[in-house]
């Protein structure tokens, strides 16, 4: 059983910074992918970026391009996201998935992804 387990959301003013971290509880597969997922308050949930084991491959949705980047430790087993000039439009709550395998061009479709954290808050204010 594989857990994650998001940390690091909290309130900032547009424009600012945070990071947010998924600690693994399990060492992965060689080939797999980590994703972040957010839902907007009364949205659906959406893929915001993925990493691909190894650092080889990023994804990101276009909303979040040239300000999030996602990135992982050394040991592959936390992966972060990195955002910057947040916008008020970005509060939600960010999820972190996983899969075995490749991210590939739907890494988006979160039914692909087999592990879920709980979750973490981002409020961003105006």
């Amino acid at each position: 059983e594989v857990h994650l387990v998001e940390s690091g959301g909290g309130s900032v003013e547009a424009g600012g910074s945070l990071r947010i971290s998924c600690a693994s509880s399990s060492v992965f597969y060689a080939d797999y992918c980590m994703a972040w997922f957010r839902r907007p308050p009364g949205k659906e949930r959406e893929g915001v970026a993925a990493i691909r084991s190894g650092g080889y491959s990023e994804y990101y949705a276009d909303s979040v391009k040239g300000r999030f980047t996602v990135s992982q430790d050394n040991a592959e087993s936390t992966v972060y996201l990195l955002m910057n000039t947040l916008k008020p439009e970005d509060t939600a709550m960010y999820y972190c998935a996983a899969k075995v395998g490749s991210c590939g061009s739907t890494w988006y479709s979160e039914s692909r992804y087999s592990y879920w954290g709980q979750g973490t808050q981002v409020t961003v204010s105006s």
